[in-house]
């Protein structure tokens, strides 16, 4: 079902300011360009047309600054069909702000459609009128390289001569530019389609303002699930089996962002082979440089980089599906309960506490935290559990709790451990290469640890899958070599040798 709005349809003007969402503002570094290429407009009472509004800041300052007294600007949005609360929320916000900026004499219209019939309906309504076409076009729908080459197309159509065409998001960082989910490759395809017959205005880093800030309702849209982890070359084979995984049960397109802690590149290209047969999934990776801290006071290095580059994120939210569709009621995170410890290690200040190694983010919220975030981590550089007790402390009573283990104790009484007893997700609790106290703790029987390490997970129920599905990345038959054996009898004997020196310095040499 498709909607047509107009400022001519208010009853009344509106009386408060513009609404936009302070974490969303993905325009604003493009005006002092685009105030640029407004000149080039020649028309004294343009019209403009833009694919792809959102809440409208660009809207409102196209019609602010460009749009004069007898100008018209037509806005083309889907709003997710009107069948989200957050698609008729910024269909809202969208015609409250375009109807504040249009003042008197300007007019604007929005169509509540997919671009393609809604450029089909203004195709069809132009040929009839007296002066068609516009004098500004602006593209910034789907990232889709189709569809990004497709909108170019139609709204070529649309074009007056001497107009001005803008492709938003050409040198987007948040898919490999080769990809078919990157805009560029779409644009690239129509410049090269009308060689001859335009001027081209801008290049790619001419103006350093105008890049852009980094069956089911979501495919029709083209929405993807966005997976971020931080890796350093000794958890890359974990890393592996969690992307191959992921990949493997999503069907809808999954992008990996891999904060990497100086990883090599042939680390790099392993991980990348994780995806290598998956055309829905792709990987981008950031280099993180170990140390110092991007923030003065915060302890460096991968376990606080939840803390510290949360900024650097996407916004945008079948195996992983059913989590990342998961409702957090207006929470800033989901997260699942330590079960080592329900309510917390401060028996001072008990409180549900959970596990931060997985977590479900709400970066719409968050990332207007970030300077408390940033604050509890400096209280907490010496804590027991580090990143994870100042997250906790951060959004204590904002979480939203799933369950998860397999095995009751009298700690995990409030916890509801029969749900999960077909888990989506299995997080790998405990240390890499456990202690000797640790193994020995008959009271924490079986022990947490990792797959890989020198000990394994003992007693996992999901330790075998877990191998099973390293077998299907780069790190195929790593467990049965030669290497893995002497380094996991290496990583025993050091934990043995520093369970006997812990272990004389508690009941002296003599023993």
């Amino acid at each position: 079902m498709s909607e047509t709005t107009s400022n001519t349809d208010a009853t009344a003007p509106p009386t408060c300011d513009y609404t936009f969402t302070e974490t969303q503002d993905w325009f604003s570094g493009h005006k002092p360009s685009w105030l640029h290429y407004f000149r080039s407009v020649s028309s004294p009472t343009p019209r403009a047309l833009e694919i792809g509004s959102w809440e409208g800041r660009s809207a409102v300052f196209t019609l602010t600054e460009l749009c004069q007294p007898g100008s018209e600007l037509v806005c083309i949005d889907h709003f997710d069909l009107m069948g989200t609360d957050a698609g008729q929320k910024r269909f809202r916000c969208l015609t409250h702000n375009l109807s504040l900026a249009a003042g008197t004499g300007k007019s604007f219209r929005i169509i509540s459609e997919f671009s393609v019939p809604g450029l089909m309906r203004l195709l069809e309504e132009e040929m009839d009128a007296a002066t068609p076409g516009f004098d500004w076009l602006y593209i910034d729908g789907s990232h889709e390289a189709s569809d990004t080459f497709l909108d170019g197309e139609l709204a070529w159509r649309l074009a007056r001569k001497g107009a001005v065409m803008v492709f938003d998001d050409y040198g987007w960082g948040r898919e490999p530019e080769d990809s078919v989910h990157h805009p560029k490759r779409g644009i690239d395809t129509f410049l090269t389609l009308h060689a001859g017959e335009y001027s081209l205005l801008s290049t790619e880093g001419q103006y350093s303002a105008d890049k852009a800030k980094s069956g089911d309702l979501d495919a029709a849209l083209g929405y993807g699930i966005n997976v971020a982890l931080v890796v350093d070359t000794v958890y890359a084979i974990g890393a592996a089996v969690a992307i191959r995984s992921a990949a493997k049960h999503t069907s809808k397109r999954i992008t990996f962002y891999v904060l990497g802690y100086d990883l090599p590149g042939d680390v790099k290209a392993k991980l990348q082979l994780s995806v290598a047969d998956c055309a829905h999934a792709t990987m981008v990776f950031t280099d993180v440089p170990s140390a110092p801290s991007p923030e003065p006071g915060v302890p460096s290095g991968p376990l606080w980089a939840k803390v510290v580059r949360i900024a650097s994120l996407p916004v945008e939210r079948d195996g992983l599906r059913k989590l990342w569709d998961t409702d957090l009621e207006g929470k800033a995170i989901a997260a699942a309960p330590d079960v080592g410890f329900p309510a917390g290690v401060d028996k001072a200040t008990s409180a549900p506490y959970f596990n931060a190694g997985v977590l479900l983010l709400n970066l719409t919220l968050v990332r207007g935290q970030v300077d408390d975030l940033v604050a509890a981590a400096k209280a907490s550089a010496s804590s027991k559990f580090l990143d994870q007790d100042a997250l906790n402390a951060h959004f204590r009573g904002n979480w939203w709790a799933g369950t998860y283990a397999r095995y009751q104790t009298p700690e995990r009484a409030t916890l509801d451990l029969a749900a999960m007893e077909d888990p989506g997700i299995v997080h790998f609790t405990g240390p890499l290469h456990p202690s000797m106290a640790e193994v020995l703790n008959p009271f924490v029987q079986p022990y947490g640890a990792k797959p890989w390490g020198y000990a394994g997970a003992p007693g996992h129920p999901y330790a075998e899958e877990w191998w099973g599905v390293c077998e299907e990345t780069a790190w195929k038959g790593w467990r049965a070599s030669e290497g893995y054996r002497a380094e996991r009898e290496r990583k025993r004997e050091d934990a043995v040798r520093e369970g006997a020196r812990a272990f004389r310095a508690r009941v002296g040499d003599d023993v």
